[in-house]
């Protein structure tokens, strides 16, 4: 079993913003040694202050996860600190709202190497230490679209389905040859997060989420929950259990509800003109924020995650009990 929080040395990626900010302040509270890596300096050294005016114990490293060599340095840097690592949550990543068409190749890349690069590196970063340790634990942050791409998101969807596959092998051979490190694939449904704002978009207007939304914390209870209890998939929220339902069902008929009448097209497109900003390439400006601003449609919890999502055993009996009935 992990170490109790309090003595646990946690890496966070993509903590300067949204899941992962939240998740580290919330880490740092149960009291576990956090370190923050993102690009944007300012916002990790707000994020530290935060969490060490409250005494908690955190360490920012400026970070850019599309590039392998400062991985490895978040790492070494994080052993050379506190002498281990516990967990690694990679957490990284970015997006562009456009059709695939309309995408230019450096676009598709650089998505392809935050989001799905950025966590291999983070892997292969840390595993040395956890192999010699003969204990660790990767929280990866997938999504709904790791089992189901969505139009406009062609390139996150398909660099979230490598990040599942990735995931599920990694799990797979350390269970059988380092069976005390442990692979958790988190799958978020639509989260009110500043990502969507920064995403770049070529739709000539921002974007706009798709319900059901919910509130980070949702999934950072999940995080929090898998560093001590891990398992190998966590969905966040009904619609995301049941959006990957539908696509082990009827792959067609998800792409008939999904594209009839133009429905995703027109309903990830909001009616604001596009602000001209994002973080493709570079950190978004300012310090960073934890929620982002369909705060009034979001829903704080989800119920399906806290009562069947977190306990594995309780969803099997549920799905095993219906088998039976019909």
């Amino acid at each position: 079993m992990p170490k109790p929080l309090n003595e646990q040395v946690i890496v966070i990626t993509g903590a300067s913003s949204g899941i992962g900010r939240l998740t580290a302040a919330e880490l740092a509270k149960a009291g576990a040694s956090v370190v923050l890596a993102a690009r944007n300096g300012a916002a990790l050294e707000e994020v530290a202050a935060e969490i060490t005016g409250h005494g908690g114990t955190a360490h920012p490293v400026v970070t850019d996860v599309a590039i392998w060599h400062e991985v490895q340095k978040l790492a070494e840097e994080t052993v050379s600190r506190f002498g281990r690592i516990d967990t690694w949550i990679n957490n990284a990543g970015v997006s562009e709202y456009a059709v695939l068409e309309d995408m230019a190749i450096e676009e598709i890349e650089h998505i392809t190497q935050v989001t799905y690069m950025g966590q291999v590196y983070g892997v292969k970063a840390a595993l040395p230490a956890f192999v010699q340790q003969d204990e660790g634990a990767f929280i990866n942050i997938g999504s709904v679209v790791s089992k189901r791409s969505i139009p406009l998101q062609g390139a996150y969807s398909a660099a979230k389905h490598a990040v599942k596959g990735f995931s599920e092998a990694l799990r797979m051979e350390m269970e059988h040859k380092h069976p005390n490190i442990h692979v958790t694939l988190i799958m978020p449904a639509t989260i009110n997060t500043p990502f969507f704002e920064h995403a770049r978009s070529r739709m000539g207007a921002e974007p706009q989420l798709v319900p059901p939304i919910y509130e980070p914390e949702a999934v950072v209870e999940a995080i929090v929950h898998a560093v001590q209890h891990p398992q190998p998939e966590i969905y966040i929220g009904s619609g995301a259990f049941t959006m990957a339902l539908g696509e082990a069902i009827s792959p067609g008929l998800v792409d008939w509800v999904m594209t009839r009448k133009g429905m995703l097209f027109k309903g990830q497109k909001s009616d604001q003109p596009d602000n001209g900003q994002d973080n493709l390439f570079g950190p978004a400006p300012g310090t960073g924020a934890i929620h982002g601003k369909w705060g009034d449609s979001a829903r704080q919890t989800s119920r399906y995650t806290r009562y069947l999502g977190l306990h594995p055993m309780r969803k099997r009996a549920l799905v095993g009990g219906m088998a039976a009935v019909g």
